[in-house]
């Protein structure tokens, strides 16, 4: 090559772009008018039903965590929650658990791993929260904790499979994570856990959750205001899906 290509620069122009729509990032938008009053609220899943669960166990563990750090914590059990497309949204465990999830600023994901991923108890939870339901979304814009356990050596199949999960949900998935291997030598008979490096990175994982959520829920709805979707929200681009499909002034 003779010569370097060009340097690209936005004094190109955008012939694609809609001005109309387009914005710059602006720090002033990120500023808190009305601080919210109330503690940052947070929903923990786990993904096991047997009586005596280390997915539970440390959920409870977090749930203690954040609320010492000042939340406020709902721990949503999935006995009864039927299979997805089993029944209808209207089922009482489904609407208990959108329910929960609208009300959340921040979420916690603690799954065991089972052959080698999360497991369908956890499945199933996330799977019962639509992307939107009307103009709710019941998860974008939150923050999310995962964490996993394990009946043998230290794994991350399953926080990173919930990791996969929280980005589809349009989540704000913290950087840090607790795995817990051979998690029947980390919790005693009455299910607390033991003092060592692993509750000490699940102290951490808390913590940074509560940092996050702290910095995201009052601006949750300009972090997730996209571009894309301020164009589909146009009166002209709904006018002309409407001459589109027929509907067009007559």
């Amino acid at each position: 090559m003779d010569k370097p290509p060009p340097v690209p620069s936005a004094r190109d122009g955008f012939p694609n772009l809609s001005a109309a729509h387009a914005e710059r990032p602006s720090t002033a938008r990120l500023a808190v008018a009305e601080p919210f009053a109330h503690p940052p609220r947070f929903l923990i899943l786990y993904g096991s039903l047997r009586d005596r669960s280390f997915s539970r166990f440390l959920a409870y563990e977090a749930a203690r965590l954040l609320e010492a750090m000042g939340g406020e914590v709902r721990i949503f059990h999935a006995d009864g929650l039927p299979l997805p497309d089993d029944t209808t949204a209207d089922h009482p465990k489904v609407r208990e658990l959108r329910e929960l999830s609208i009300w959340s600023e921040g979420q916690v994901w603690v799954s065991p791993e089972r052959h080698g991923t999360l497991t369908g108890v956890m499945k199933s939870q996330i799977d019962w929260l639509p992307l939107s339901e009307g103009s709710v979304r019941p998860t974008q814009g939150r923050t999310l904790a995962v964490m996993q356990v394990s009946g043998g050596s230290q794994s991350f199949n399953a926080v990173n499979a919930l990791r996969v999960l929280g980005r589809w949900m349009r989540m704000v998935t913290i950087p840090n994570q607790s795995s817990v291997p051979m998690a029947f030598k980390e919790f005693d008979e009455a299910g607390r856990m033991k003092p060592g490096p692993l509750y000490d990175r699940v102290v951490d994982v808390c913590e940074e959750l509560m940092k996050f959520t702290l910095l995201v829920r009052e601006r949750s709805d300009y972090l997730v205001d996209r571009y894309s979707e301020r164009k589909e929200r146009a009166p002209d681009r709904l006018t002309a899906i409407g001459a589109d499909a027929g509907f067009g002034a007559r």
